[in-house]
């Protein structure tokens, strides 16, 4: 029997319950519910001299909508956290499986669930909607044993039997935060609890959505202790930790009972030491009004020696927690901070000889790992939604420092599921509208905006190229297709109003020019507010998308054996290719918009022909030292700049921005106190803090570190058998003033590494190769080793000129 088939025979006399809640709580202010349900047992798994079920195990299937913690007799089951996980819950709900037989006693049993709104029905995203998913909680499980022959016996299912009261989270929200009165935990209450209500929602229906779990669990992974306690003011404690984390803390002293303690959590500072939220607080787009920060908890003591408040159902973006109303002084030993994400297996590592260069891939580190949390996140504190275009422009960079696999096919799965019947993706996946519009005016524009909504094809081609998974391409080549096709027939569509005043008669090229709709374009570019405004003109975005993604899905539908789809598409991306010159490419090598972002484009998408490729790099490198040798690139164009660069003859340039201190710069941000990447180049200047102290995005530099300092690249060869680094390229870049580097990446086949120093003179080359892995081998000084096999090889060349 498959592992779905199992699960489904095992919820099959399961009926989804929802708690006795007669008058709901206010969005952001409701409680966990507590469900219970109970059953006897005669201990035959244990005592297999006692009962036919020798070798049998107990084991529970489990799934909500909403957060849940599940307790068989008071003990935990699993460490997993925030259980079961976003999705879009409409089409693909995870279940969870467990093995319980060590927990159960002969005799009664008790099954508890903590279950509280989570993302189906909490507050979430920028303007903190909720009820995305539904309007009430639920859960579904199911007690078996299960022999190792034979059919499964149920033990216990949900149904109208099971108990309902609210328990002593008394609020339980993932943006705003959580409040706990340990003086109801545990506490017996007059009267039997009222039974939980069988669920109407029509969603529960629909048994074909649940699935395995399929995307790696979230879990507590790692522990920190604070580097600094102050107190700035009177009953007021604020606990640095040092590092920009997603998770939450643990606080023990809580003080006498009825001691009410509240936490806030933040990114920074001012200058009294008191926290500051104003950076990471969002506003509603109608009336432009500025929302709480969230990230509140709290908890009110019952003075219990022993007693620990540690919060699972919320998660914070924070580095600083300010304390308040605490019964007495916060010690050193007192508070942890819980570092919170899905466990994902590290897969790549990095170092130099410069410091520098390891504390900025420490702290692009840190910031992915603070944005993995179920799904991958634009940020861990103001939105926590799976934004299309951040995960566009990180994922490679992601599968170079873990493994990703099934972290990002499980969201994009999601994407195919909530992308519209006409091809468009919305901006967040999961999305709580679905596939189709939401109501909101910007979120339903935003929906199909270049760079964004080609993560449809862009992020499985990568998670191809890095792992090599057949069936994961070809389950996305529908979504990929879709997307190719909705952007083609939007510039095929229509002109855009300036284009139409300026050039009256159309001209046979701009069908191929996607010019219309909303985009949000480059985003974010030094010293460029962030205007989106649906009548600009991005057309030299986003027709320059338009092509990466036709000629990527060209290369995809060759990969998964498909000629005639190839073909077509490669045709669209020749015209469209052909389009963007014919407008945007002057005839002295120009762009006809100049910017930092639409030159990195144009020779990175591969949209300027190739004789004419150096003199668009000279001018892309020209515009950097008008702009005092700063880069101005923004959200798209930033993580290939540098690569751009290094492979069109400028490496020295590359280097000399990698290493730039002033703004904008990677190593300014660090010098600036960054510990994750920022949102804007100047989140922190001596007049405040803005926006985000944590979004991956800019740190798909990393990628750099990888594939240009340390020279570990996959193979561009079309070829079958290359995908997943079964043919790779050694060629390390050096500069910068560097004299080491190494790196090392473990792929499917093997661990792959490079390790280069300059010496005596020589710049020497250590390349490790898999076996059954072919490599080619390029050095500094221009030679070339091809047909490398696997083993550990040594290379030597003059260092003159490194």
């Amino acid at each position: 029997m498959s592992t779905q088939d199992a699960l489904t025979a095992a919820l099959a006399s399961a009926q989804w319950i929802s708690p006795h809640e007669p008058v709901p709580h206010p969005a952001g202010q409701r409680p966990a519910h507590e469900l219970t349900g109970r059953f006897h047992w005669d201990g035959a798994a244990t005592h297999p001299a006692e009962g036919a079920e020798t070798g049998a195990e107990a084991v529970v299937y489990a799934t909500a909508h909403g957060v849940y913690e599940l307790f068989v007799n008071g003990v935990r089951v699993g460490d997993e956290e925030l259980s079961p996980g976003f999705s879009s819950y409409r089409s693909r709900l995870q279940v969870q499986r467990w093995e319980i037989t060590a927990l159960l006693q002969a005799g009664e049993n008790t099954v508890t669930v903590l279950l509280s709104d989570g993302w189906f029905r909490g507050r979430h995203g920028f303007v903190r909607r909720p009820d995305g998913f539904g309007t009430d909680t639920a859960f579904l499980a199911a007690v078996l044993l299960e022999p190792s022959a034979g059919a499964a016996r149920p033990l216990l299912a949900t149904g109208a039997h099971w108990e309902s009261r609210p328990s002593h989270i008394t609020r339980a929200d993932l943006m705003d935060g959580q409040s706990v009165d340990l003086r109801l935990e545990g506490l017996e209450r007059p009267g039997r609890p009222p039974a939980a209500v069988l669920s109407t929602d029509p969603l529960c229906a629909d048994r074909t959505r649940l699935v395995p779990a399929e995307a790696p669990a979230v879990r507590r992974i790692q522990e920190l202790r604070p580097t600094q306690i102050s107190t700035p003011g009177e009953g007021v404690t604020v606990v640095d930790f040092g590092q920009n984390i997603n998770g939450w803390v643990r606080l023990h002293e809580l003080g006498p009972a009825g001691t009410r303690t509240v936490l806030r959590h933040g990114e920074a500072v001012d200058e009294a030491g008191l926290l500051l939220v104003e950076n990471i607080q969002a506003f509603d787009f109608a009336t432009r009004a500025v929302l709480p920060a969230g990230q509140v908890d709290e908890v009110i003591s019952a003075g219990r020696a022993g007693d620990v408040f540690e919060p699972r159902h919320t998660t914070h973006g924070f580095r600083y927690v300010q304390i308040e109303g605490a019964a007495g002084p916060i010690g050193m030993g007192d508070i942890v901070a819980v570092v919170v994400h899905s466990e994902l297996a590290r897969t790549g590592t990095f170092t130099a000889s410069d410091p520098l260069l390891n504390t900025l891939h420490d702290v692009v580190d840190w910031s992915f790992r603070g944005n993995a949390c179920a799904v991958p996140t634009d940020c861990p504190q103001r939105e926590r939604s799976g934004f299309t275009g951040d995960w566009q422009v990180f994922a490679d960079t992601a599968a170079l420092l873990y493994d990703v696999a099934a972290f990002s096919e499980s969201w994009s799965t999601d994407l195919a599921a909530d992308q519209w019947a006409d091809g468009r993706v919305p901006t967040v996946v999961p999305n709580p509208a679905g596939n189709g519009p939401s109501g909101s005016a910007f979120e339903d524009m935003a929906a199909g905006s270049a760079g964004w909504g080609d993560a449809a094809v862009l992020v499985p081609w990568s998670m191809w190229r890095a792992y090599g998974d057949r069936a994961a391409l070809e389950r996305a080549l529908p979504s990929m297709r879709a997307w190719v096709d909705y952007a083609a027939r939007s510039a095929a569509a229509g002109r855009h109003p300036g284009r139409e005043a300026e050039r009256p008669l159309e001209q046979p090229h701009e069908r191929y020019l996607w010019d219309t709709g909303f985009h949000f374009g480059e985003w974010l570019e030094p010293d460029t507010p962030p205007a989106p405004d649906p009548t600009v003109d991005h057309g030299i975005v986003a027709t320059a998308f338009l092509h990466r993604s036709a000629h990527t899905l060209a290369l995809a539908e060759a990969a998964a054996g498909r000629p005639a789809d190839a073909e077509r598409y490669s045709r669209l991306a020749a015209n469209v290719r052909a389009a963007w010159c014919a407008e945007y490419l002057a005839a002295d090598n120009t762009l006809s918009e100049e910017s930092q972002g639409h030159y990195v484009r144009a020779l990175a998408f591969g949209l300027v022909p190739e004789g004419r490729r150096q003199p668009v790099a000279d001018r892309l490198a020209a515009l950097i030292r008008e702009n005092g040798t700063r880069l101005g690139t923004g959200f798209l164009a930033t993580g290939l700049l540098l690569p751009t660069l290094a492979d069109a003859g400028h490496l020295d340039l590359a280097y000399e921005l990698l290493f730039a201190r002033d703004i904008p710069s990677w190593l300014g941000m660090i010098d600036r106190g960054a510990t994750t990447m920022w949102e804007w180049w100047d989140g922190v200047t001596p007049s405040g803090v803005r926006g985000s102290l944590n979004h991956y995005s800019k740190g798909a530099v990393a990628s750099f570190l990888y594939t240009h300092v340390a020279g570990i690249r996959l193979a561009e060869s079309p070829e079958p058998g290359a995908e997943a680094y079964g043919a790779v390229v050694i060629a390390p870049q050096p500069g910068g003033g560097l004299s080491a580097a190494a790196a090392s990446v473990h792929t499917r086949r093997g661990t792959v590494g490079a390790d280069w120093r300059i010496e005596g003179g020589a710049f020497r080359l250590t390349a490790t190769i898999p076996a059954g892995v072919t490599a080619e081998i390029r050095l500094p000084d221009g030679s070339r080793v091809s047909g490398v096999g696997g083993g550990t090889h040594s290379y030597s060349v003059a260092a003159a000129g490194l």
